[in-house]
């Protein structure tokens, strides 16, 4: 079939539209109209038997082998981009699914980390020394197999036999009070006996109009322990002592701290020992303060602030101080003793591990060993007190 913009064609099978109409630019050129069209200037073909005028309507379907068109039509750049990330994306699916077959990565790590002589199967009752039957056994959460412990034992004992460990000297209490003399003018050597925590009753010497949170800096940076002050201030004054014409009120140190690593369960077991009913926690869960607030540390980024004095630490346990005066002031001795067993405890991880501070305060340096540690200070007024350490394997962490 041919097609000329200059004459009429009517679509007719058997290319007989030739018969009908003869092309004017062609080689047999005719001053005969097309009885379609009637001489205008259309082009006007036949679908359906509808006519359609193509200068109105010109519409392109793509049929057959067209569908790579459009993916030829992209730059060889984006061509090249696109079978690129196919690739990768081959790649990483054929690591996960030969790491789930072999449990290690495709690309293996040049460090093996061997884990400790244990396995999750064993029963409480079981002996420790059965365990080396369990040796070879990979295992289920790491990709660390227990083989490797005894090579990781001899690097360690290799390590530790080229260093001399000598026992550290504790310094003595003046030099402590030297370094922080309110807090030992605040915190007494010796507490009430007929309390498991550590407690003592300090004198109030402001009046029923004062507020005794108004310059806690607790309260004054964060805007979240408001509501719990605000009740610590409603039942402030109806728990205090009088005796000889003053006032007094009950402080407390927490009888034991949870201390470890991030990530190392501290929340978790925080909010189970909460759920005890002779167990009590301050009024906010990590106070922080040994080791950042006591030096003015709020935030890291943030460098140096005004350094919180003990008593703002001390207002954290008032909660607890209350139900344990409670206890002390009741008149039976059955009521007496169940109030009297309420512990306190405390939940900052960085206890253990935060030292930052380290280097601005007690005239330390990073020469040598600090002279006072944050330990030193809690086993000045606290010998007693009990740490409880969480820690994790810290692949896993």
């Amino acid at each position: 079939m041919r097609h000329c913009i200059n004459c009429c064609i009517q679509l007719l099978p058997d290319e007989a539209h030739t018969q009908q109409v003869s092309c004017r630019g062609g080689p047999h050129h005719s001053r005969q109209e097309c009885p379609m069209c009637k001489g205008e200037n259309r082009i006007v073909f036949r679908v359906d038997g509808k006519q359609m005028n193509l200068l109105a309507v010109l519409e392109v379907r793509a049929e057959g082998n067209e569908g790579w068109s459009g993916f030829l039509r992209f730059k060889k750049g984006k061509r090249c981009s696109l079978v690129f990330g196919l690739i990768i994306m081959t790649l990483v699916m054929a690591s996960y699914i030969l790491s789930g077959v072999h449990q290690e990565l495709l690309i293996s790590s040049p460090f093996h980390y061997g884990a400790l002589p244990s396995n999750p199967s064993l029963t409480d009752g079981e002996n420790p020394s059965d365990t080396k039957e369990h040796h070879h056994q990979p295992s289920v959460n790491n990709i660390s197999y227990v083989k490797d412990y005894p090579s990781i034992k001899l690097i360690i004992n290799s390590i530790a036999a080229r260093i001399e460990f000598t026992t550290r000297q504790l310094p003595d209490v003046e030099d402590l009070k030297k370094q922080e003399l309110h807090m030992f003018s605040v915190i007494p050597h010796k507490f009430l006996p007929n309390s498991k925590s550590p407690c003592w009753y300090e004198e109030f010497t402001g009046r029923n109009t004062t507020d005794p949170y108004l310059t806690n800096s607790y309260v004054l940076y964060s805007k979240r322990f408001r509501a719990t002050f605000d009740a610590l201030r409603r039942a402030f004054w109806g728990h205090l002592s009088h005796a000889h014409g003053k006032h007094f009120r009950l402080r407390c140190l927490p009888c034991f701290y949870i201390i470890g690593q991030p990530k190392c369960g501290t929340t978790d077991l925080y909010d189970r020992l909460r759920l005890h009913p002779e167990v009590k926690f301050s009024a906010i869960k990590e106070p922080h303060w040994w080791t950042r607030k006591r030096f003015g540390i709020v935030r890291l980024r943030d460098g140096l602030r005004d350094r919180y004095p003990v008593e703002d630490y001390l207002d954290l346990f008032d909660l607890a101080a209350h139900q344990i005066h409670q206890g002390l002031q009741a008149s039976s001795a059955k009521e007496q003793s169940k109030t009297n067993s309420i512990i306190i405890g405390e939940a900052s991880a960085s206890t253990m591990w935060d030292n930052n501070a380290w280097t601005f305060f007690y005239d330390n340096s990073t020469d040598g060993e600090p002279p006072f540690l944050t330990q030193d200070f809690i086993h000045a007024f606290q010998p007693d007190a009990k740490l409880i350490v969480m820690l994790r394997d810290p692949v896993e962490r």
